[in-house]
């Protein structure tokens, strides 16, 4: 699936250094809440995830784990974890990559989609969390580290989101720990449906989280019956899935620094990724009690 997604540029999300990466308290504006940010190390049956850890300053709080793109664990996720953490949760980042090295890898504001290099660069670590069973293993690592945090409520259900090849991810992470997973959202995901008999889309029998897909229109034009196949699985397993499209946007409309189209047209979409991230506080509110 990872040569699959990495045959164009709108199987990538280009995350860019938006943020520092210094733990910083009250630096996510949106609810106001002071967080903290702390660099971690999570074991997995593979080896040492390096992640960031990003909570509140006090309190229990529900559990979430963000699973990032391509590009990994960098300054913009972290700045992502920082915003929700200011909502009230307590947020997991990890670099999805350990297996191959620590985070950062590259600077992807300045990533060439078009350039066999840059690409080439992106293949062995995406190879890396899409083997047979990796993801499934990293989930229940990281939903474990979760769970033993003082910081994290676990009583609350954790929910999980993912942009680009982190929409796959989710779908695993939903299926492999179910009874922890309260909420799931994928944004422009990658490789949700296809031909294979692992296709992300056959685990929703598996999955008991209520489910958010967030669809680019340039990937609803490239893969247009996707959509349809994503809301029969789910509506044949009795699973609560809210699927949509976004007019007019380019895959990777949620990040404020993906690089612009080949022919120079913005491919972040602010109102768009400001009604996104609305509907992800809007599921996790509904489902993380």
């Amino acid at each position: 699936m990872a040569d699959e997604t990495l045959k164009n540029r709108r199987d990538f999300v280009a995350l860019g250094v938006a943020a520092g990466l210094a733990a910083t308290a009250g630096s996510a504006a949106a609810a106001g809440q002071d967080v903290v940010e702390t660099n971690v190390d999570i074991k997995t049956p593979d080896g040492t995830c390096d992640a960031a850890f990003i909570h509140p300053k006090s309190g229990s709080h529900a559990g979430v784990l963000l699973w990032p793109d391509a590009f990994g664990l960098r300054p913009w996720t972290r700045e992502m974890g920082r915003r929700l953490a200011a909502e009230g949760y307590s947020v997991l980042v990890p670099n999805p990559f350990y297996r191959v090295s620590k985070a950062p890898f590259t600077d992807a504001s300045n990533f060439n989609f078009n350039n066999p290099t840059d690409r080439a660069k992106l293949n062995p670590l995406m190879a890396s969390v899409g083997a047979e069973g990796a993801a499934e293993k990293d989930a229940v690592a990281y939903v474990a580290f979760l769970d033993a945090q003082k910081q994290v409520n676990k009583s609350k259900k954790i929910g999980t989101q993912g942009y680009c090849m982190g929409g796959p991810l989710i779908m695993k992470t939903a299926a492999t720990v179910p009874d922890r997973i309260g909420a799931a959202a994928s944004f422009h995901g990658g490789g949700l449906v296809t031909n294979m008999p692992n296709s992300p889309h056959l685990l929703a029998p598996k999955i008991k989280a209520r489910m958010y897909f967030g669809i680019a229109a340039s990937d609803d034009m490239t893969q247009p019956d996707a959509k349809d196949k994503l809301k029969a699985a789910f509506a044949a397993a009795k699973v609560p899935a809210e699927i949509e499209v976004y007019a007019g946007t380019f895959h990777g409309w949620c990040m404020k620094d993906m690089p612009k189209q080949a022919d120079g047209q913005a491919t972040y979409n602010m109102t768009d990724a400001e009604r996104a991230w609305g509907k992800l506080l809007a599921l996790y509110k509904a489902a993380l009690a």
